[in-house]
């Protein structure tokens, strides 16, 4: 009598849920259906609230934690996330989903998304979600998998508004999540700043991870923060430095030297981009010659002395001696991450068509091989390899040069960003799984951005091409990630300049 009164309680619950999700579907469908853009930014708050969540009711103790990998950390699922879990899925699948139906009734031919990236998208997700799950060793379907398809479609028909409302909305969910991780550092020590960490480059200062799931993830999404708002400052500048401060401070206390090369990587590309085609001319301005003789006397210098290193600085001892210290050793073997990859590479070689199945590197299998915290493979294509297979092999490839194709090619109209995203996913891909479609987390946040700027980007050429020739063009303020703070067009320098 008992099951069957739970089962009804469960039937009703699921018909409750889909009539919810119908009303909430057609309601925004009706709000947004004259408008430009919908709600899709709100997703980036919802998935750090997540976040924050599953970490602060984790009852985690930083204190005693470590890198290895074969010492279990229990962490408890409070009853409170397993009940907010589904309304935030519910909420990112009416998001993502009103868009994809607004965009089906407006059928407009000037908003089509750019078809080699939804085309790609779409292989992406089909070799390295559907196959191994249909086709796979393991095969095991869930309702997860669909989330990352449907936000991905809906990022691929971004429009310029909606890229603009994306990266503020990051920017301070980004901001917010930050704060929330540093006010509880008097309260909650262990929980948010790891004492044991003795690893990194500032010996006896404690590794901060916030709500973050790791140090390291940490690191990341300051990095992802910081290059939000290079693209959408905020207006008032004292507000702006002391963003910059906090999020500078957060990554230097992450200790994550992955998210530092990146931030800097990141950042020189935006800076090539945008100040590169200026540096250019000054350099071979025959008028004002000065400058490029004292640029090219820098470099031959620059050379020289990395030559005069690599002959008489002994670097080939250096380096050996490093390597035979307990740093570098662990530092070759990627903190023990090539066990993993050896793991990897074995599960692939057993299934080399479509991989072991989504279920690689659950709790049983990890229970298997010893390895309790190994959660992934530690590399995007170790990962897709062994889980996915060739079939998601090859499509984590071509996807990954129509991104780099699609970034470069965008690059200056977007002043560098879409090429500072894609390197950022490049570079986390070394050791993490930025790219995993296997539900939704923190890593999605920048895949979904680099979809939104290269769809916004793309569609902004396309109406420029479609634009008659003799009709002039409409007069418009450049994006504010495009916009160089020292160029007198820029709208606010020129402001400034006005006496």
């Amino acid at each position: 009598m008992e099951q069957t009164v739970v089962i009804a309680v469960l039937v009703a619950g699921a018909i409750l849920a889909a009539l919810t999700a119908a009303l909430g579907m057609a309601g925004a469908v009706h709000v947004t259906s004259r408008r430009a853009q919908g709600y899709m930014h709100l997703i980036f708050y919802a998935i750090l609230v997540m976040v924050a969540m599953a970490n602060f009711l984790s009852g985690r103790d930083l204190s005693s934690s470590n890198m290895k990998f074969d010492e279990v950390v229990v962490l408890v699922r409070h009853p409170l996330v397993s009940l907010a879990q589904p309304l935030a899925s519910l909420l990112l699948l009416t998001l993502a989903g009103e868009r994809l139906i607004t965009h089906w009734i407006r059928r407009d031919k000037a908003a089509q998304a750019p078809s080699a990236l939804l085309v790609a998208f779409i292989l992406f997700w089909a070799g390295t979600v559907a196959a191994p799950a249909l086709l796979g060793a393991n095969p095991h379907v869930s309702h997860d998998y669909v989330y990352p398809l449907v936000i991905g479609f809906a990022a691929v028909l971004a429009t310029a508004t909606e890229r603009d409302l994306a990266f503020t909305a990051t920017r301070n969910a980004l901001l917010l999540f930050m704060a929330a991780g540093l006010l509880l550092i008097p309260f909650k020590p262990s929980l948010v700043m790891d004492a044991s960490y003795t690893q990194g480059l500032l010996p006896g200062v404690p590794r901060f991870a916030g709500l973050a799931p790791h140090a390291v993830s940490m690191g990341m999404l300051a990095q992802l923060g910081l290059l939000c708002l290079l693209a959408r400052p905020l207006q008032r500048v004292w507000l702006n430095r002391a963003a910059w401060a906090m999020g500078l401070g957060v990554l230097f206390l992450a200790q994550s030297k992955t998210a530092w090369i990146s931030f800097a990587l990141c950042s020189a590309c935006i800076l090539v981009v945008r100040r590169g085609p200026g540096f250019m001319r000054r350099v071979g301005d025959p008028v004002r010659p000065e400058f490029g003789i004292v640029t090219v006397l820098a470099f031959m210098a620059a050379v020289v002395g990395i030559a005069a290193l690599l002959m008489f600085g002994e670097v080939d001892a250096r380096l050996s001696s490093f390597f035979d210290s307990a740093q570098g050793a662990q530092l070759a073997s990627m903190t023990g991450r090539d066990q993993i990859w050896a793991i990897a590479y074995d599960e692939w070689q057993r299934n080399p068509v479509f991989g072991y199945g989504p279920t690689l590197w659950d709790a049983s299998f990890r229970e298997a091989i010893g390895m309790p915290n190994a959660t992934h493979a530690h590399n995007q294509f170790m990962d897709t390899l062994s889980r996915s297979g060739s079939v998601g092999a090859a499509a984590l490839v071509l996807y990954a040069l129509v991104l780099l194709v699609l970034s470069i090619r965008y690059a200056r109209a977007s002043g560098g960003l879409t090429l500072a995203l894609f390197v950022a996913l490049a570079l986390r891909a070394i050791s993490e799984v930025p790219l995993l479609l296997f539900g939704y987390g923190p890593e999605l946040i920048a895949h979904v951005l680099l979809l939104m700027t290269l769809a916004a980007a793309a569609r902004e050429a396309r109406e420029r091409k479609r634009r008659p020739v003799n009709t002039p063009p409409v007069p418009r303020a450049a994006p504010a990630f495009a916009r160089d703070p020292a160029n007198p067009q820029n709208p606010l320098a020129a402001a400034r300049l006005r006496p």
